[in-house]
């Protein structure tokens, strides 16, 4: 029986949704956004992903396309940032990922820095998405949060590589530095900064930065992202420069793990401002809790604070706030990430190490 084309579109937009880590309605802004990306026959092969990762061997079975046509579409779909394609590390075949919506077709979409018609066409299908997202949380505002519980972390915050002095011998110098992340892999690709550039398509630049290629994928991720020119190969020096550039500019670093595991290797690093990134920003339009792994505290020395704000400004998470002229942290807000540290005048704040753990901030309720 042959399908008509309205089963064909939401069986696919069915499948990338359950193949995504985030919780949305299949609707028309999603059916609308994914027939800009894809074609009706490459939809209809969509749904063979019953599960998101797939072997070229389980796909095979699973298809009766002969193995020319088996590969074009799968290369249109890793062209078209759908389908993620990398060689098991275990075995040497192609295995396939299926991308959901957010994390993945979105940050796909806008990676090559393009700004056309469909670009500007997907980037206002993608705030219609996220607006109607933070209107369904809002709405139902205590189960949404609770279930957000049961999700794991998306990214873990790596502070500010923050050279603290000798003196006092408590302080902690951290090592769990971006620039010793990139310096694992002999593979790193340099792209758009997705968030901003799909900000930048809808004339709401960023206020922190000017700069747009300042995010990496890593290893297998970046040998995908050179091959189908999502971006560029780039060198470990240069890759360090533009690290420490966002930290300069008071830019958060974020690793990306391979499936969300902070013991596995890392796929990406993202530098984020509070305005742009995805993360961010779907917390603060009221849709998801800010949940990230991370492993420091900001912690201020009272005697050298002189109450300048500087930090209070700098902190994405509006974890700080002066109490009688002296800053004082939010423990259940503070990422770790080290921006304040990183930017205190008076060399006042410090990041402790904590050891591993999570934190989770419901987001704003908002009203009407």
């Amino acid at each position: 029986m042959v399908m008509n084309s309205e089963k064909i579109w939401y069986k696919a937009a069915r499948t990338i949704v359950k193949a995504g880590q985030l919780p949305m309605p299949v609707n028309k802004t999603l059916i609308d956004l994914l027939k800009l990306i894809m074609t009706e026959t490459q939809a209809e092969f969509i749904p063979i992903f019953r599960k998101p990762s797939l072997s070229i061997d389980q796909i095979r079975d699973k298809t009766p396309l002969d193995e020319e046509s088996l590969n074009k579409i799968l290369n249109e779909l890793m062209n078209n940032g759908v389908v993620v394609g990398v060689p098991s590390k275990r075995t040497g075949k192609m295995v396939y990922r299926l991308l959901g919506p957010f994390p993945g077709l979105f940050e796909m979409q806008f990676m090559r820095g393009e700004i056309g018609e469909k670009q500007k066409k997907l980037a206002h299908l993608f705030d219609t998405v996220f607006k109607e997202l933070s209107e369904g949380t809002q709405k139902n505002y205590e189960n949404i949060v609770a279930q957000y519980k049961n999700f794991p972390p998306i990214t873990r915050v790596v502070p500010v590589e923050e050279k603290i002095e000798e003196v006092p011998v408590d302080n902690i110098l951290p090592h769990e530095e971006a620039s010793k992340i990139v310096k694992k892999y002999d593979d790193i690709a340099l792209v758009h900064c997705y968030c901003r550039h799909e900000k930048d398509l809808l004339q709401k630049s960023c206020k922190v930065t000017d700069e747009r290629l300042n995010c990496f994928l890593l290893g297998k991720s970046a040998q995908f992202a050179i091959e189908h020119k999502f971006g560029d190969k780039i060198s470990t020096k240069d890759a360090i420069k533009i690290i420490n550039k966002a930290s300069d500019e008071g830019l958060v670093h974020k690793a990306f793990h391979v499936h969300l595991k902070p013991e596995l290797d890392e796929e990406a690093i993202c530098n984020c401002c509070k305005c742009c990134c995805g993360i961010f920003s779907m917390f603060w339009e009221g849709i998801t809790p800010y949940h990230c792994y991370t492993s420091y505290l900001a912690e201020v020395n009272d005697e050298d604070c002189i109450g300048c704000g500087t930090c209070v400004e700098k902190c994405p998470m509006e974890a700080l706030k002066l109490e009688e002229n002296i800053a004082n942290v939010d423990e259940n807000r503070c990422i770790g990430c080290g921006v304040c540290a990183h930017h205190c005048p008076e060399r006042a704040m410090t990041l402790e190490r904590t050891g591993n753990r999570e934190v989770f901030v419901p987001p704003p309720k908002i009203s009407d």
